[in-house]
């Protein structure tokens, strides 16, 4: 069979496979007519974008107005255990529409390119990747694991590695506590909450290195502080963050 047949097969084979199994995009609902597309279509995750505008050089937080960066009133107030933090974009849109199909929705897969977007808005930040050796998932509880059936945090770790040619400390990081879902606590809750809930299971894999925090959302940065906090208290060398999204 000659290469332009093979082709021309192909594609009727991907047309009669909508025909009997439509499948539709879960956001806009066009069909995903296009080769690779799961979920959500190119169209969908084309509207995803790097947020512009000053940020907080140590934790990220998204500032007002168009200066400069600066350092925030927090950090100012007390420096957080991790070296950088960075989130790709604000918690609206399509990008919440997104995590919150990812999280909520069994869609697995999204991880894939939620991962390719994490790459495309921090890829060139050298400061954050300088010299990292791994990536750390924040965990989620066990209980709160097998009720969701994954943890969307180590499967964009997985792919981001993948991405970056790094490895994943799966399970360096542990929770320890089932503490209530940080979503609609006040930010004093937030720190309260995550307080002693995370530690970090044999030491001797974290000690000296560089390891780079890998969340999907952040909202006060209760969480990731936390856990940066346990990693350096078990002798890492330096920690730096990364989420998809701030609220």
């Amino acid at each position: 069979m000659t290469r332009t047949c093979r082709t021309r097969a192909a594609g009727l084979a991907r047309l009669a496979e909508l025909l009997v199994f439509p499948s539709f995009c879960r956001l806009c609902r066009e069909p995903l007519d296009r080769t690779g597309e799961r979920i959500v279509c190119a169209a969908c995750l084309e509207k995803l974008g790097p947020r512009r505008g000053p940020v907080c050089p140590r934790c990220g937080r998204f500032l007002e107005g168009a200066g400069d960066d600066h350092l925030c009133a927090r950090c100012l107030d007390r420096t957080p255990a991790f070296s950088r933090h960075r989130s790709c974009g604000v918690y609206g849109g399509t990008l919440k529409d997104l995590i919150l199909l990812f999280k909520y929705r069994s869609c697995a897969p999204l991880s894939r390119p939620l991962a390719r977007y994490a790459q495309a808005c921090l890829g060139a930040d050298g400061p954050l990747w300088r010299n990292a050796e791994a990536l750390v998932p924040v965990p989620l509880h066990p209980s709160r694991r097998r009720e969701r059936g994954f943890n969307q945090s180590r499967l964009l770790a997985r792919d981001l590695a993948a991405l970056r040619g790094l490895g994943v400390l799966a399970g360096a990081l542990v929770k320890t506590r089932k503490a209530p879902a940080q979503a609609g606590l006040r930010a004093a809750d937030r720190e309260r909450n995550a307080r002693g809930a995370y530690a970090v299971r044999r030491p001797e894999r974290v000690a000296g290195r560089t390891l780079v925090l890998i969340d999907d959302v952040t909202t006060t940065g209760a969480t990731v502080r936390e856990c940066a906090r346990v990693l350096m208290e078990a002798g890492a060398e330096d920690v730096r963050a990364i989420t998809l999204a701030q609220a």
